[in-house]
């Protein structure tokens, strides 16, 4: 561990240099590389750092010890060193956790959808309230939330709806979010009273940058008609909506929320780049599980990840058993809780993991 921590504070070293250069300052897709390098890698080299000085620190205390004849001297330099000893391990696993493989999706924006399932208009309605809920943890984080298409229901609820999130560590946070939600709760409709189970999807990608996913403009066929709201109700008269399809995967991808044609191109672009770049990651994330034996759930949108039960107030975590009696406070965005428990358990995972290699 020390030896590859040592290479990163070499390459750390060399980045600083690099950065400074005013070839690579004048070039701004250069710059940008190497400071999301240095970035990376400095959360390591610091605790690194500090791990050399404290083991430097010890070895000083124990020659003083040695020679140090005076009682209170030697008091005090035997407390220093238990504090020095207590505080290596400590610092070794912050290590470790520092160089566990890292999320290709780390650091990256995302861009959610949330798609009603089982439960028909109750369903619709639960994603409604889903959307709400990261509005609002977006919100508590400062991060900037679009709506980037979305499919209305008549009594107020989304069949669907696909949204981007911007801001520091938004896919670290959000990742865990993958998979099925359930929500148990009597519907206003229901004349007796009866708890209605319903269910609706949200799958989370790490939105793709132009370089992470070459789409060549032959590869697509793009169409233009006119967008319309719930009900048929026309949003414009103009042929604003785009559909873009990436021929060779054959996937499809619609934008109408927006009442310039320019706009609702890029959008869907961004949603088809983000798409493609997710299949991709889930090649890897198949061969990665394979080498585990455990992980924080699959991500995969079919998983039931949480439910929520209105009678009791309660929402569970059913990955790593974690029930909380809060529910409205959850659904105003109050996440925080289960999102550190996910996270803390998935550190774990990975460093059984590494002891397994």
């Amino acid at each position: 561990m020390e030896a590859r921590l040592e290479r990163l504070n070499t390459r750390f070293n060399e980045l600083q240099v690099e950065m400074s250069n005013p070839s690579v300052v004048s070039n701004q897709e250069k710059f940008r590389e190497l400071s999301r390098e240095f970035s990376q890698l400095e959360p390591a080299v610091k605790k690194y750092r500090e791990y050399v000085n404290l083991k430097k620190n010890l070895s000083e205390t124990e020659v003083l010890l040695q020679t140090e004849k005076d009682p209170e001297m030697r008091s005090m330099l035997t407390e220093e060193k238990h504090s020095i000893e207590e505080n290596l391990p400590l610092l070794e696993k912050e290590m470790m956790v520092l160089l566990l493989p890292k999320d290709p999706g780390s650091g990256k924006d995302v861009i959610m959808e949330i798609r009603a399932g089982t439960g028909g208009d109750e369903a619709a309605l639960f994603v409604s309230d889903l959307f709400r809920m990261y509005s609002r943890y977006a919100d508590i984080n400062k991060w900037k939330l679009e709506i980037m298409e979305k499919s209305e229901t008549e009594i107020g609820g989304f069949k669907e709806i696909i949204f981007s999130i911007s801001g520091d560590a938004a896919y670290d946070d959000l990742k865990f979010e993958s998979g099925t939600h359930r929500v148990q709760r009597i519907p206003s409709t229901e004349a007796g009273g009866r708890i209605h189970t319903s269910a609706v999807t949200v799958a989370v990608m790490p939105e793709a940058e132009e370089s992470d996913v070459n789409i060549r403009t032959e590869d697509l066929r793009i169409d233009v008609y006119r967008s319309s709201g719930s009900g048929g109700q026309h949003v414009n008269t103009t042929d604003s909506a785009v559909r873009i399809t990436h021929i060779p995967s054959g996937l499809v991808v619609t934008s109408q929320d927006e009442r310039s044609q320019i706009k609702n191109k890029a959008k869907a672009l961004r949603v088809l780049r983000t798409r493609l770049f997710e299949v991709q990651d889930q090649k890897r994330r198949e061969t990665e599980s394979k080498l585990r034996k455990s992980q924080v759930g699959s991500g995969d949108r079919s998983e039931r990840i949480r439910t929520y039960n209105f009678p009791q107030s309660r929402v569970t975590d059913h990955r790593i058993g974690v029930t909380l009696y809060n529910l409205e406070t959850f659904l105003n965005g109050e996440m925080h809780q289960i999102i550190k428990s996910l996270k803390e358990f998935e550190i774990e995972e990975l460093l059984k993991d590494q002891d397994n290699l």
